[in-house]
């Protein structure tokens, strides 16, 4: 996924390391997704749509 986002944005995604399930993907200080309130992982596709989204 880390990749996908690199190659659709050209940033370098960053991965914070925690622990209890936590995966959450922020754009900007904005939530985008958070596996713990979900309780899945995203789609990569409906990521990258959400992420474009908030890209503007």
């Amino acid at each position: 996924m880390a990749a996908k986002i690199k190659a659709e944005f050209g940033v370098e995604p960053r991965l914070i390391r925690a622990s209890g399930g936590v995966f959450e993907v922020t754009v900007n200080g904005v939530l985008v997704h958070s596996k713990k309130a979900s309780g899945q992982f995203p789609n990569e596709g409906e990521l990258i749509r959400r992420l474009r989204e908030k890209a503007g």
